[in-house]
């Protein structure tokens, strides 16, 4: 194999693919990044969950392929002097790297062992900006499960209609949701659940931007390409929340928040909380007021934040981080406040009616005292 092309997009391409290169592995292979030069060059890393693979414009002079050392490769290749690399691998995958005045000689290994990547055979995907997709997965997936029990909510939920994609997470305390509205109809209707570790991968190769991503749906296996780039994970299996049926509307207490003046407030009462000495934030919604104590071990924190509405003196209390996580990935700077009683979820929704995201968190049942 004898492949010459540029130093930065090739660094680039070793970062991308090398995230999901496998640490140990039974299969040696697995802990190397593949290489192929073909058509094109042609970069892979699987751990025979998730695999990602690069696609790199280069100069074939010889095709093949080979397992490169994936630390030892990517450290050399950006500590190159020139802007152009040229790599020759011989028939006993000794490597010839070459840059500028700089060379080295490092042993790849043969990819006879390297497993396929699941192949997703389907029929046209689905196409959503970018941007769009990058800020559902943010807006989502700090609400995904940890618990292993139900690993089906250890995912984010895809549901693909005709005009629209929705994402939710859950975790059995609070749920996340936001949704992208498409300007012409998708077509066609699905629905799947993509492992958060996946998906935080997905997250870190799209771009700002408006240009266009996909996904596609296979049998068992979700596809994601974007740009030169694509990502491949097995989908989860089982049976997913029913969060339409969860998720409160119609609610008779709503309140209109400033995003960054509450959060503030919930902040401040929240400095004498920590892991290891947890106690609620007690909130109390009266006419344009948010009224927020906590009491501690470390002591007591009061403050006042100014809201819209009569909250009818309703008390709650509230897990803090989870309510701050919610706040913070609200994208608006005003939304709803939704609630129904003291013993009911407090639902985050846009100030406009639409659905464009929600946000449910689950009350803590207060004592006398806290």
């Amino acid at each position: 194999m004898k492949v010459t092309c540029d130093k930065n997009r090739l660094v680039s391409a070793i970062s991308v693919a090398s995230r999901t290169v496998a640490p140990k592995s039974a299969i040696s292979a697995l802990e190397g990044i593949y290489v192929r030069a073909g058509v094109k060059l042609v970069l892979s890393g699987y751990n025979l969950e998730t695999g990602i693979t690069v696609t790199v414009p280069a100069e074939i002079q010889s095709p093949g392929e080979c397992i490169m050392p994936a630390r030892l490769f990517f450290d050399i290749i950006r500590k190159l002097p020139g802007d152009v690399v040229s790599l020759t691998v011989d028939e006993k995958f000794k490597v010839q790297i070459r840059s500028g005045i700089a060379s080295f000689s490092i042993t790849a290994m043969s990819a006879e062992d390297y497993p396929e990547l699941p192949d997703v055979d389907s029929e046209k995907g689905v196409q959503i900006p970018q941007n769009a997709l990058k800020a559902m997965i943010g807006g989502t997936i700090f609400s995904v499960s940890e618990n292993q029990a139900r690993p089906i909510h250890t995912g984010c939920l895809f549901e693909v209609e005709n005009d629209a994609i929705t994402m939710v997470a859950v975790d059995g305390y609070r749920l996340a949701l936001r949704r992208y509205t498409a300007e012409e109809p998708i077509g066609r209707t699905m629905k799947f659940v993509a492992p958060s570790a996946a998906l935080k991968e997905v997250e870190k190769i799209l771009g700002d931007t408006d240009d266009p991503c996909s996904f596609i749906l296979g049998s068992k296996h979700i596809l994601f390409e974007i740009g030169d780039a694509t990502l491949v994970c097995r989908i989860l299996e089982g049976e997913f929340l029913d969060w339409r049926r969860v998720l409160p509307e119609n609610n008779p207490v709503k309140l209109t928040a400033n995003v960054a003046s509450f959060m503030a407030a919930i902040e401040r009462v929240g400095l004498i909380i920590s892991e290891k000495i947890k106690s609620p934030v007690r909130c109390t919604f009266g006419n344009n007021t948010a009224d927020l104590r906590t009491v501690s071990t470390i002591g007591e924190a009061h403050d006042v934040c100014d809201v819209a509405g009569d909250g009818k003196e309703l008390e709650i209390g509230f897990n803090c981080r989870y309510l701050l996580e919610a706040l913070r990935a609200v994208p608006d700077a005003e939304c709803s406040l939704e609630l129904v009683n003291g013993l009911s979820p407090i639902v985050l929704n846009p100030c406009d009616g639409s659905r464009r995201f929600s946000y449910m968190v689950l009350p803590v049942r207060l004592k006398a005292g806290e």
